[in-house]
């Protein structure tokens, strides 16, 4: 009953919303000022079948740190989905101001997770607002590349990828096909306690963000393609609340530097790379457990253990070709690389490898079909378990876009 009335509530939201869209669209027909709005989305079937296992919540996406940590986890191996969860909706507006255009976006999908991880619902995308050169709200993180993304039909996308929609206030005081992002994030980790997890001294530790990360990206674009690169740093803090004779408070930097691009092979292929390198931003990728471990400390009767950031790379490489105006294929590869601490549990998350090859074709116009072979792998920490899932998967995909009331030129 709880979720039936929360459902109802996201409904309610949604609803007001595109309401509100709606009727500044009116306002603007109806007055001078010059105002736009366009309604988009897609909706997006998926059908497919597991020859392995993996979580049964991610049926429908390859995610190798979701894949059995030891021998029969979720059960027996195969089975078929199908799936309807990509299907996204959004609205776009465009107002000119005073001082400048104003653009907001708000979309959303149906692809669950957190909480709501398993169902088909709502899950907001992007709630953001930009005025010349300055951005507030939920959108890409300047530490990630959205144009890495390859052009496949697997909804999570390559694991090694940075890949993340975080609040934010931003500055773009370069915009164009070579711009400058710096940007204010809301900051969040995760930690892994390990083989002390049920230990009682650690329940009182508890996690402080005291200030925002600091994310930037600089591009530089040409007509062969663009090259960027990204940064962020971080401050992650722990405070130990208990009144026991041990001290396990701590804090750790996070930080990466993420180099990725787009080279154009004639007018027919784009290569898309990225190689990530950083410690304690698990929290920016597509598919990483914790930014946080544990370590032994030993010989410090006061802090016995403590906790560090985790170091991990990440790498992406894709192709995308278009063979004719209706057929297309992306084929690729992507890995994710953690250096465990020593305090965590031989089963924890050590490496994601991740594979796609499809073939795709457009018999009309906003119509797009075809099928595509999906692997994962996942190999543990220390107890030398390594398992793997192959997926072939078939999606049927119709767009819209409508665009309103256009401004005048």
């Amino acid at each position: 009953m709880k979720k039936i009335f929360l459902q109802a509530a996201k409904t309610r939201v949604l609803v007001t919303l595109i309401c509100f869209s709606v009727v500044n669209l009116m306002h603007a027909q109806d007055g001078e000022a010059k105002k736009s709005m366009e309604i988009y989305g897609f909706i997006m079937t998926d059908i497919g079948y597991n020859f392995n296992q993996i979580q049964p919540d991610w049926y429908d996406a390859v995610r190798p740190t979701k894949l059995p940590s030891y021998e029969n986890q979720y059960g027996p191996d195969g089975s078929y989905y199908a799936s309807v969860r990509q299907t996204r909706f959004g609205i776009k507006n465009y107002f000119d101001t005073g001082i400048g255009e104003l653009k907001t976006q708000f979309e959303f999908e149906l692809y669950g997770t957190g909480v709501d991880a398993g169902q088909t619902t709502f899950r907001l995308r992007h709630a953001y607002a930009e005025l010349g050169k300055f951005g507030a709200g939920q959108t890409w993180s300047p530490f990630m590349d959205i144009d890495v993304f390859p052009n496949t039909l697997e909804y999570w996308g390559p694991t090694g990828m940075v890949f993340f929609r975080n609040v934010q206030i931003r500055y773009m005081p370069i915009q164009g096909d070579t711009r400058l992002t710096i940007a204010l994030e809301r900051p969040g980790a995760s930690a892994d306690q390990g083989i002390y997890a049920n230990r009682i001294e650690l329940q009182g530790v508890n996690a402080r963000f005291p200030l925002p990360d600091l994310s930037a990206e600089y591009r530089y674009g040409a007509g062969w393609g663009y090259v960027e690169l990204a940064g962020i740093l971080r401050k992650i803090e722990w405070k130990d609340q208990n009144n026991d004779q041990f001290d396990l408070s701590g804090d750790a930097l996070g930080w990466g530097l993420n180099l990725s691009t787009n080279i154009k092979f004639g007018e027919s292929t784009v290569f898309k790379g990225q190689v990530v390198y950083g410690e304690g931003i698990q929290n920016y990728m597509n598919d990483a457990p914790v930014d946080i471990g544990i370590e032994n400390n030993p010989g410090n009767v006061t802090e016995p253990v403590k906790g560090v950031a985790l170091p991990l790379l990440g790498f992406v490489a894709f192709l995308d070709h278009s063979w004719t105006e209706k057929f297309t294929s992306s084929v690729g590869y992507s890995m994710i690389d953690i250096d465990n601490s020593n305090g965590q549990t031989d089963d924890a998350f050590k490496k994601g490898q991740y594979i796609v090859a499809n073939l795709l074709y457009s018999p009309a116009k906003n119509c797009l079909m075809g099928g595509e072979f999906q692997w994962g792998d996942r190999d543990n920490f220390r107890d030398g378990w390594s398992t793997s899932i192959t997926k072939v998967q078939f999606s049927f995909k119709y767009n819209f876009s409508e665009v309103f009331y256009r401004k005048n030129q």
